[in-house]
């Protein structure tokens, strides 16, 4: 039998489709990693970035700005765009990935829809697996569709998957779409990273 909770979560499933993106697997991890991967996920809300000269500053906003036009269509609310947006900008500088590429990932994995699950039940933005958060969060999987939690969870896999590959960022991003090795899956991730390369 269908649990009451299950039947209220069928619409918002069917509304927003099933993501086109593949999963992570679960590997093993030795207890420092994933001790690392916990601490690195823990939380604590983006703070409003803060910039050393007027250049850094002008150049954040002409991207946040020329990022935020480019989405537009995708999130008409000037409000949640741009708080995607700066999101997006803190995480990824946070575990030290290129903006335009997570960009990318999250255009490739769901369609920047924030509730999209994939037939294998990879949640959110950037399709996080459930197990992550058994694994390195604090076992609440439905906090895979809180925005911040999402994109924490995805910049600091793929940041770890980086690692694990030694850098080599094709491998990487097989890895965390469960499909390495294989140039589909990174080749498309590698095209709309190109589209977000928006020069301040």
């Amino acid at each position: 039998m269908i649990g009451r909770r299950a039947l209220l979560a069928l619409p918002l499933a069917a509304a927003c489709g099933a993501a086109r993106a593949g999963a992570q697997k679960e590997e093993p991890l030795a207890d420092a990693v994933r001790g690392a991967l916990a601490a690195a996920v823990a939380d604590g809300a983006p703070p409003k970035p803060s910039f050393g000269r007027i250049e850094d500053r002008l150049a954040y906003l002409r991207w946040l700005g020329a990022a935020s036009e480019k989405l537009k269509r995708r999130k008409s609310e000037h409000r949640t765009r741009v708080e995607f947006l700066e999101t997006v900008w803190y995480e990824s500088r946070r575990a030290g990935l290129e903006t335009s590429l997570v960009l990318g990932l999250v255009q490739v994995e769901s369609g920047f829809r924030k509730y999209a699950i994939s037939r294998a039940g990879a949640r959110g933005y950037m399709q996080v697996m459930p197990f992550w958060a058994r694994l390195i969060g604090d076992g609440d999987a439905s906090r895979l569709f809180h925005m911040q939690t999402n994109l924490r969870f995805g910049c600091v896999i793929l940041r770890h998957y980086l690692d694990v590959e030694r850098g080599d960022l094709f491998m990487a991003l097989g890895r965390y779409n469960g499909s390495r090795g294989r140039p589909e899956y990174p080749g498309m991730v590698f095209g709309a990273r190109r589209s977000w390369d928006l020069k301040a």
